[in-house]
């Protein structure tokens, strides 16, 4: 693929179902860039979101993007692109819709380029927002007929969360995430509450600058790095401090080094969690084909939507099926 390629690039916002918290603050809609190319009258798009947590605005990634505008008229690809931009939002929405271009040019689905097997669906966590425990017992109760629930924690009062969530949904695997909200000390006193309870996971219980903490500490319950692991040149970082890493294309910077990172850290024996940002199907749908044959998916954000795309991503419950064409891919 060497021919020019147009850009365009926009913000769009989509409301969410209600409320949305995490240790950091709320949110009550999604606000997104997308990415337009065209070339050879084929149109192609991807999408990220901008994060605050990693010193990134929707205006900085904007930025970013268009940035890349003339390289992309000389026909910019997505392997001279992996050292064009640094990992992030900005190179993510460039590098998904590359590839979405790239198999509407060739006629071939993305994942059949990628040298991947046909994706299947799979069942994602549903993800239950920080609220006092009576709330968040309630949210448990109206989804326990979900296999997987994530409970966001990390405050004052999350052992009583913890007991309500499972309280209210007794028979769903769960998932913590603590979005950097504890100390080592509040890890050691939560985690045989969370085994007791049937916890298979906590993300990121540190600080990302202060998880050295973790290093040869006992982890009874299995630690994943989120925060803390953006891309392969994280792993050296991760090593001996956590069990699990989560790859989200936003961190990543896109599809491409998302594979490779998952290849590199299965090699090094780290179990993997694929996670989104909260954003639309059309950025679910490149996450899924990583998500293919891992232990946890954390694919929701449409399902914390009031809003999608016009062709979205189709769920059963849980079950997530891969994208249409007339999406992405």
């Amino acid at each position: 693929m060497n021919g020019p390629i147009s850009l365009s690039v926009t913000r769009d916002t989509f409301a969410m179902d209600g409320t949305f918290t995490i240790s950091r603050g709320s949110r009550t809609e999604a606000q997104v860039v997308t990415v337009a190319l065209q070339s050879e009258g084929v149109h192609a798009w991807g999408e990220c979101v901008p994060y605050a947590r990693y010193g990134e605005s929707l205006d900085s990634v904007c930025d970013q993007i268009t940035s890349m505008a003339p390289q992309l008229a000389d026909g910019l690809d997505r392997m001279t692109l992996q050292q064009a931009l640094p990992a992030g939002a900005a190179r993510n929405a460039l590098d998904c819709a590359l590839w979405d271009l790239e198999a509407k040019l060739s006629g071939k689905p993305v994942w059949q380029l990628a040298g991947l097997t046909e994706p299947a669906s799979v069942i994602t966590a549903y993800t239950l927002s920080l609220d006092a425990p009576e709330k968040m017992r309630k949210a448990a109760k109206d989804h326990a007929s979900r296999p997987v629930l994530k409970i966001k924690l990390g405050g004052q009062g999350d052992m009583d969360r913890l007991r309500a969530v499972r309280d209210g949904a007794p028979n769903s695997r769960l998932i913590v995430d603590a979005n950097e909200g504890w100390s080592a000390e509040d890890y050691d006193l939560l985690a045989p509450v969370m085994l007791e309870l049937g916890v298979a996971l906590v993300e990121q219980p540190l600080a990302a600058d202060a998880d050295t903490a973790l290093a040869g500490r006992e982890r009874p319950l299995a630690v994943c790095a989120d925060e803390s692991c953006h891309d392969r040149a994280s792993l050296s970082e991760v090593s001996g401090k956590y069990d699990v890493v989560n790859i989200k294309l936003d961190k990543t910077g896109g599809l491409t080094e998302a594979l490779a990172l998952k290849n590199a850290a299965q090699e090094q024996g780290f179990r993997i969690m694929v996670g989104c940002m909260v954003g639309t199907s059309l950025a679910m749908a490149p996450a899924l084909l990583v998500a293919q044959d891992v232990e946890f998916v954390d694919l929701d954000g449409p399902l914390l939507l009031a809003e999608d795309r016009q062709t979205p991503m189709q769920f059963e419950g849980s079950q997530m099926y891969p994208a249409s064409a007339m999406l992405w891919g």
